[in-house]
């Protein structure tokens, strides 16, 4: 039986380590949280994803998975930690790889000859490469008796155990030997094609995609703060524009989030500051999408207080980052409730995906619809499309009632 260590347990590196479980390999997961790995070796999880506890389950019975603080020599070594941005105090983000740095660190004492070490953390082009330093410079292996590869995810929160399966990989090997290994890996539980070429286009593979769909976001963001000014529903708009046989408009939002599409393009921008216009103008109209969405609560709040004699009571109805997921990460309503707070309105955030021992005060949604004067719809959440807002007075930023 074969050996992985999967160095990272949040939303990519744990369900990807307990598909390697699934597939036969004896997996050790590595966090430096000690409250996870408690939670994962009782058969509980910390993050919400369908299907995902039951796997772990399924995998802890058969002995084929445990959680722990420090690696041990395994076959293939998979690096899934955070890549963050510093704090430089610049207005461009610059991207920080000293987790996945501190990852290989940790693995370096139990890298042995003819092993695996896939990256799987976004990364800014030429990390898979420094990865390669870092381990030659403190070992006595020679580049070709280790196999290294860049192989990003491209999973949506909510399904990522069906398309880490079913979904197409890009694999970037630092030669073609290390492509080749890498796939025979992943096909040991991945269903979809393999496409094989380099690290360093691998890296900017991941980038651009998310990229990509972070402009087309902007495009619907702007058209919906247009719309806005013509007093014109930006919904119809866009549904009679996509009756084009060669238009797809997007929906909008009140920001962009998570950890991809909020993220990436950034790494793009803050290498090529001088390219990266339409990127960069891109990321800087969906941040702006989130003001826009503060001011027109703002300005709604102070017309409805005028009215009323005293402060409305308003709802923020979704805190995550998309729908019918527990993720903060980025969250533009997130972001959105806490500026509110902070300005002074009587806010009350409702999200049934969010823990109540979150750092934020949660409500019950049906508290909220007894009490609150003024409804601000800020994620598209199954619960509240159940709910009727007629004759009540509500902001709609995701299309559930003015869609």
């Amino acid at each position: 039986m074969k050996n992985c260590c999967v160095i990272g347990l949040g939303y990519i590196g744990l369900p990807t380590a307990l598909l390697v479980a699934k597939s036969g390999f004896k997996v050790l997961g590595i966090d430096i949280n000690p409250k996870i790995i408690e939670l994962l070796n009782s058969g509980e999880i910390h993050i919400v994803e369908p299907g995902l506890i039951n796997l772990l389950k399924e995998v802890r019975s058969s002995g084929l998975f445990e959680a722990s603080a420090m690696p041990c020599e395994s076959d293939v070594f998979i690096i899934a930690v955070p890549t963050p941005f510093k704090n430089n105090g610049s207005t461009i983000p610059e991207p920080d790889i000293s987790y996945v740095i501190k990852a290989i660190q940790s693995i370096t004492p139990y890298i042995r000859k003819d092993n695996l070490i896939i990256l799987e953390s976004t990364s800014p082009v030429g990390t898979t490469k420094i990865v390669q330093e870092e381990i030659i410079q403190n070992t006595s292996l020679l580049e070709n008796e280790i196999n290294i590869a860049y192989c990003p995810e491209r999973v949506l929160p909510g399904n990522i155990i069906h398309e880490l399966v079913h979904n197409d990989r890009v694999i970037g090997g630092l030669n073609e030997k290390a492509s080749k290994v890498t796939k025979n890996f992943y096909s040991n539980f991945c269903k979809g094609r393999f496409y094989l070429t380099d690290s360093k286009m691998a890296e900017l593979v991941k980038l651009t995609e998310n990229s990509y769909r972070d402009v087309n976001i902007a495009f619907a963001n702007e058209m919906s703060i247009i719309c806005d000014s013509y007093d014109l529903n930006v919904y119809k708009l866009i549904d009679l524009c996509n009756q084009h046989p060669r238009v797809n408009i997007l929906k909008p939002g009140c920001g962009v989030g998570g950890h991809c599409i909020a993220v990436d393009p950034w790494f793009i921008i803050s290498r090529n500051l001088d390219k990266a216009n339409l990127i960069r103008m891109g990321r800087e109209v969906n941040l702006n999408k989130t003001k826009f969405v503060i001011e027109k609560i703002t300005k709604t709040a102070k017309s409805l207080e005028e009215k009323l004699n005293r402060k409305p009571k308003i709802a923020c109805l979704g805190l995550t980052f998309k729908p019918d997921i527990d993720d903060l990460r980025e969250s533009p309503a997130m972001q959105i409730t806490k500026e509110l707070i902070s300005k002074g309105l009587l806010i009350y955030p409702c999200d049934p995906y969010i823990p109540k021992d979150s750092d934020i005060d949660n409500y019950s949604l049906e508290f909220i619809l007894k009490n609150v004067d003024f409804f601000v719809v800020l994620v598209a959440h199954s619960q509240f499309k159940e709910i009727s807002l007629k004759e009540k007075c509500y902001l709609d930023f995701c299309g559930i009632f003015d869609g």
